[in-house]
């Protein structure tokens, strides 16, 4: 019986990190050097993404100064900045994006990297024009 528990378990850990649900480090394009915490979820049958912490201490208490509607002047920590993508195929899209550094929305596409299902690709788009990060799984 306990040989069949921890198959079980080995492959439940396994199946749960193959999805894009959880915890993710942001990194940042110039420094490339950690950022934030995004929890990306889901609610209501569409993926979100929050930022749950900021690793500049410094900026842990920074306000949304060029957000706009009910984020203007709201913590960064607690902003969700990832809005209603939906599966289609091994992508997650037709949703947005928010830069709370620049204040832009942006059209967005995420998915698990092919080679490393840790690594979680995020697009973001302005017509035909892309930018691709690659946010890094945290395990809790």
């Amino acid at each position: 019986m306990g040989r069949y528990f921890v198959f079980f378990l080995l492959f439940s850990i396994k199946v749960n990190s193959q999805d894009i649900f959880g915890k993710w480090r942001t990194i940042d394009d110039q420094t490339h050097e950690p950022k934030s915490i995004v929890e990306v979820y889901k609610e209501n049958g569409k993926v979100y993404g929050k930022i749950i912490d900021i690793y500049s201490e410094s900026d842990k208490n920074a306000l949304c100064k060029k957000c706009q509607g009910d984020d203007y002047n709201q913590p960064v920590v607690g902003l969700v900045i990832i809005k209603a993508l939906t599966k289609d195929g091994k992508y997650y899209k037709d949703g947005t994006i928010f830069d709370p550094e620049s204040g832009k929305n942006y059209t967005c596409r995420i998915a698990l990297n092919d080679d490393n299902q840790d690594i979680l690709e995020v697009r973001g788009y302005i017509s035909f024009l892309y930018k691709t990060q690659y946010w890094e799984r945290i395990e809790d």
